[in-house]
């Protein structure tokens, strides 16, 4: 009899899924289900990134590329980077994936041994201790307190930092808090003795100020970004990661037996979104800021507690405790009754049970329709 390994069946599940799943379920029976649980822009792809994806299927450009992606996508992914950071990247340093996710994949497989430590905050996105683990690897948590904002501090950061340290992982603006890391903060955190690891997949969707690269401080870290939130291309499977030079040879020859290659139309159609996207960014950004700030102010309202209006992102970490300890049991009381799909905060993390994530990756009316709901169910 042959048995489930242990790094497979030591995989958590990602409950927003779970969550998802029951909610599409009750969709098909005819239920009116108001998704605020899925992380995924409501928007729909830019029309010049499709035309140039049609484009570029016409032309038969749908083969095998190199191994680390299309030259011209990574040299526009390096200018992208001098003009949004003023920081100098060479296209020789940027390894495209077919989302974030493989990026990471191949980032922690270049750069943990076994019993190795990773600190990250907590809460922390879901999937990372995943990641982490399945290398035999160890997540240390350094707690973020929601009394605070959920802000960074790098003093707690130093405190974790042992002989077993290998990496410090960052994500600003943050999934699932919406915080973004002040530029005097994040600098300080770049001065570690640990490498770092920045996730910044929601860069270009902050409302109270630009979220800084941590390439603006220091070139001994690396990056994790992509197009699937900015761009409202989660679908296409896009990302890229950015690394020092001596890692990213490492690094190609696991892509090459693993991944492969990326999808070349949907490279092409990268490059479009770099070059011509801004102005559908632009006016995503402005809708996100007018659900956020209606969306932070109904939950107040209600009786959630958020102290601090998240900076980023698409998502508000609130706390639920009002209503219950256990979010899980509460995200699922919510469904039932409210038919209103909501993440639990046990997802990220303990620091972030007893709180739910909200996503206003949804329209204004559909928002303010779950509101009422909530509204009335918790009273």
């Amino acid at each position: 009899m042959y048995a489930v390994s242990k790094r497979a069946s030591g995989t958590t599940p990602f409950m927003v899924m779970e969550i998802l799943e029951k909610a599409q379920m009750m969709q098909k029976s005819g239920e009116d289900v108001i998704h605020l649980e899925v992380g995924e822009p409501d928007f729909d792809t830019p029309a010049c990134v499709k035309d140039a994806a049609i484009k570029a299927i016409g032309e038969g450009k749908t083969k095998y590329t190199h191994s680390m992606g299309l030259p011209e996508l990574r040299e526009e992914i390096s200018l992208y980077y001098k003009r949004e950071y003023n920081v100098e990247v060479s296209p020789e340093q940027v390894i495209v994936t077919s989302g974030t996710s493989p990026a990471m994949l191949l980032i922690f497989a270049a750069v943990l041994e076994s019993s190795d430590e990773v600190i990250m905050s907590n809460p922390y996105y879901a999937c990372y201790p995943n990641f982490i683990r399945f290398f035999n690897a160890n997540p240390r948590f350094v707690e973020l307190s929601g009394s605070e904002g959920f802000a960074c501090k790098p003093g707690k950061i130093n405190e974790k930092i042992s002989g077993k340290t290998k990496a410090v992982l960052v994500n600003s603006p943050s999934n699932p808090t919406g915080m973004v890391i002040e530029k005097e903060t994040l600098k300080e955190i770049s001065e570690s003795d640990a490498v770092i690891v920045s996730d910044e997949i929601y860069h270009g969707l902050t409302y109270e100020g630009k979220a800084h690269s941590i390439l603006e401080f220091t070139d001994d870290a690396f990056v994790l970004n992509g197009f699937s939130k900015k761009y409202a291309m989660t679908g296409w499977r896009l990302g890229y990661l950015i690394a020092p030079e001596e890692f990213i040879r490492p690094m190609q020859k696991i892509a090459q037996s693993f991944l492969i290659s990326t999808c070349e139309f949907v490279q092409w159609a990268g490059i479009s979104a770099l070059r011509c996207a801004d102005g559908d960014v632009e006016n995503m950004v402005r809708v996100y800021d007018k659900r956020r700030r209606f969306m932070v102010k109904r939950l107040q309202k209600i009786g959630f507690g958020v102290q601090k209006t998240p900076g980023g992102a698409f998502y508000v970490l609130a706390d639920a405790r009002e209503f219950g300890d256990d979010s899980f049991k509460l995200a699922l009381e919510i469904l039932d009754n409210t038919k209103v799909a909501v993440t639990p905060g046990i997802d990220f993390g303990s620091a972030a049970e007893g709180h739910i994530r909200f996503s206003y990756a949804n329209s204004l009316e559909r928002i303010a329709e779950g509101m009422s709901r909530l509204e009335e169910f918790l009273k």
